[in-house]
């Protein structure tokens, strides 16, 4: 086998993708192909690190090979892929080995044209498949040896990724199947209510995914006492809190969207656990009343006022959206409760948060709330989020590719023609 160890965590919105044994990926991409408005054919999407190219995004199509969590498009992965392993990491895959990130429970038939693309298409000369859960826990147990996660090798991994939310609870880096929970809520699903939220309430944007997908990015968070902010986001006055200001592209001085006054926008997350009646909180109120002005629609002006939190607010009441689901509380506390009671009081105790969609502000101190009346008295709760969210997956991959061990933990091409898909899926224990 290839010393070339290639780790690629394929997610539903952004790919990871680098050589193994390295702190952070050699490129991240978004996982789709784009089609502007001044271009007559969909292109590649550039790596978020090219802050040169800029592109107006405006109206873009959008083609994913991965809609909810699964590979539906395999012709389109292959052509990502083979863009990102020619042009942005140029290897060969032929004298390489992969380590491919699977969302738990996929099916066989997802699993099978994985497969065929990593060895019949590509030709990879091995392959391990890892979820991404796992890899987390590897990661979290290595980064604080003295924990007690890493003293006990268990923990609770809930990921909130682009596509749905798991809570998946790993022992000794293996998932454990009939206790993982599912909600089918993620990063699009809440770029999408936002855009029918804004799309009702002012200017159309149900064609503006990448647009609203920032304005969601920077301007959301989660809210920890739900009535409170809805009563402060109702003030007609311009000294409200929570009102920010998101400015669309105009195409001539700018293509791209963003937040009109950024240091205002987050003035009500810096207040804190202050009260807002007290001396100090309505100085900021009477100081933003002076500074702000009312959004111009003429000018591609957004003001966004609860749905800043009410977008968020649907991973704790699914309901909001129709869905017949627990919330992240609830789930969580279904998938401990599916595991044996010897372990229930150490998971509870190394809760790791992973996955894009746990960058909003407060989520953490929001979930730890909501969990505690849940969790037997006697139960420890404590929660803890990962330094980077995106790459902590990668970096978990990374690490287990440079382990001495690697090598003898993969599939080999020979073995998957000789055997097939199914017979070699049996060493992952997925």
């Amino acid at each position: 086998m290839s010393n070339n160890i290639v780790v690629l965590d394929n997610g539903g919105g952004l790919i990871k993708a680098g050589q193994g044994g390295e702190r952070d990926p050699l490129v991240v991409i978004p996982n789709c192909l784009f089609k502007p408005l001044s271009s007559k054919k969909f292109i590649f999407p550039p790596p978020l690190s090219d802050a040169d190219v800029d592109i107006d995004l405006t109206s873009a199509a959008v083609r994913r090979p991965i809609d909810r969590g699964y590979l539906i498009n395999p012709d389109l992965q292959r052509e990502i892929w083979s863009h990102l392993f020619t042009s942005l990491l140029r290897i060969t895959p032929t004298s390489s080995s992969l380590l491919l990130t699977e969302p738990p429970l996929s099916i066989p038939s997802v699993q099978r044209a994985t497969d065929e693309l990593v060895f019949e298409d590509f030709g990879f000369s091995s392959l391990y498949l890892a979820n991404p859960q796992s890899l987390v826990h590897l990661y979290e147990a290595s980064r604080q040896p003295g924990s007690i996660l890493s003293r006990t090798q268990c923990s609770l991994v809930v990921d909130c990724g682009f596509s749905f939310t798991h809570a998946v609870p790993v022992l000794h880096n293996f998932t454990l199947n009939y206790a993982i929970k599912r909600i089918d809520l993620g990063g699009k699903a809440f770029t999408n209510y936002l855009k029918e939220l804004v799309s009702y309430r002012s200017i159309n944007v149900m064609d503006q995914s990448f647009l609203m997908d920032d304005a969601k990015e920077k301007l959301c968070f989660v809210s920890l006492d739900l009535h409170r902010d809805l009563n402060l986001a109702r003030e007609r006055r311009n000294g409200n809190l929570i009102k920010s200001t998101y400015v669309l592209p105009d195409g001539l001085t700018h293509t791209q969207g963003y937040v009109k006054d950024p240091q205002s926008a987050n003035t009500f997350l810096t207040l804190g656990s202050r009260s807002l009646s007290d001396e100090g909180a309505n100085s900021v109120i009477d100081k933003v009343d002076g500074e702000r002005k009312k959004a111009d629609i003429n000018k591609n002006e957004i003001d966004l006022t609860n749905e800043r939190f009410l977008v968020p607010e649907t991973l704790f009441q699914p309901a909001d959206l129709g869905m017949n689901q627990a919330g992240l509380a609830e789930c969580i506390v279904r998938a401990v409760s599916s595991c044996h009671s010897y372990l229930q009081p150490v998971l509870y105790q190394s809760i790791i948060l992973t996955g894009g969609s746990t960058l909003f502000p407060q989520l953490k101190e929001r979930l730890e709330r909501e969990l505690r009346p849940l969790v037997p008295d006697h139960f420890d709760v404590k929660i803890t989020t990962q330094e980077d969210p995106v790459l902590g997956v990668w970096r978990g991959g990374s690490l287990l590719a440079s382990s001495p061990d690697f090598e003898s933990m993969c599939v080999t091409k020979a073995e998957y023609e000789e055997l097939g898909s199914a017979r070699c899926r049996r060493r992952f224990f997925h």
